[in-house]
């Protein structure tokens, strides 16, 4: 295909809990990445509450794109286009992000490429990977999203299989909170499951007769609750690591079975990863091992670019067919991945 946005992107994301400010160059030459997390601001809470994560981007996002700037070292008036996440994630959020870069895109008289923040953790597989070309199953796993797709071509990207309830990320989340673990919940339970016993107990994994390829989370973490509950009445203790492991397994089972199989029915011979739970080192390791069990090359990202960053927007925003201005562009909370403008 033709790549009509060469040059210099610079690239805003601001959908959850990160201010993040990218400058990337022909898509995949990364000058800058540079993330603000506030995990520790929302830690206490147990969670992201969206009225803080609004407040902080807007305190600290000039600084987070100067500081982009100089650590690529160019001037505003280097950059040729920019690119924002315009959805989905938490509106407050977004409308920070979207307004600074419509902003900067109107001052400086640049075009504006809205992104999808859910294509954008896809593309950020590119960046690892600059070899990698369509067709391919991508599985896009994270605290708030949990699809199988189809990515046929650039801009064909369809979703074949979804949770029904929980996001895999969300139920780490859930499940480390009642271990009293910590949070964020993902990267804990892969901490502590690496000295446990994930044949220790047998937590279900769930299939539907109507699409093999959907998900649902709420049972396997009911689950652990219900088992956790009957433990403490019954006063028998247990392992926190080997919760954390037999949990992590059960998951990160269902999850590569169904991926493979869908490369497998697809024909594909190529399987990437995406998203927060992409850096779950027994989700890479279980995909690996099934894959090459099947011919199939499995592709993640670096860990850094695997959570929340405006790299993989820049990325994203290289390879969109559309290029204008998008001054009337608006935040959208609830925003689908399906897409098929290759035609």
């Amino acid at each position: 295909m033709d790549l009509i946005n060469n040059g210099v992107i610079c690239a805003i994301e601001t959908s959850c809990d990160e201010t993040a400010v990218s400058v990337v160059r022909n898509g995949t030459e990364v000058l800058s990445n540079i993330i603000y997390s506030q995990i520790d601001v929302h830690k206490k809470y147990g969670g992201v509450v969206p009225e803080i994560a609004a407040r902080k981007h807007v305190e600290i996002i000039n600084h987070i794109f100067k500081e982009a700037l100089k650590e690529a070292n160019i001037r505003s008036s280097d950059i040729d286009r920019f690119a924002v996440t315009y959805g989905p994630g938490l509106v407050g959020a977004l409308i920070v992000g979207v307004s600074f870069a419509k902003a900067m895109a109107y001052a400086l008289k640049r075009p504006l490429i809205p992104v999808n923040h859910m294509h954008a953790h896809i593309f950020a597989n590119f960046l690892t990977h600059k070899d990698l070309k369509p067709p391919f199953i991508c599985l896009v796993v994270s605290g708030g999203h949990t699809h199988i797709v189809d990515f046929s071509g650039y801009n064909s990207i369809r979703v074949i299989g979804k949770t029904r309830d929980d996001a895999a990320g969300e139920a780490f989340d859930k499940i480390a909170r009642a271990l009293g673990i910590g949070y964020p919940g993902g990267p804990v339970i892969d901490r502590m499951a690496a000295s446990g016993n994930g044949e220790a107990y047998s937590f279900p994994k769930v299939s539907f007769a109507d699409n093999d390829y959907d998900f649902s989370f709420s049972g396997p973490k009911t689950a652990v609750l219900n088992f956790m509950n009957t433990a403490k009445q019954k006063n028998i203790g247990y392992r926190t690591e080997d919760i954390c492991a037999s949990f992590q397994k059960s998951i990160c089972d269902i999850l590569a079975e169904k991926s493979i199989k869908a490369c497998i029915e697809k024909k594909y011979k190529v399987l990437c990863l995406a998203g927060g739970v992409a850096a779950n080192s027994y989700l890479r390791m279980k995909v690996s091992k099934m894959g090459k069990g099947s011919g199939i090359d499995v592709f993640y990202p670096e860990l850094r670019y695997c959570t929340d960053n405006a790299a993989m927007v820049a990325a994203r925003a290289f390879y969109a067919k559309e290029d204008d201005k998008y001054i009337f562009l608006n935040a959208t909370a609830d925003l689908k991945i399906d897409i098929d403008n290759d035609k």
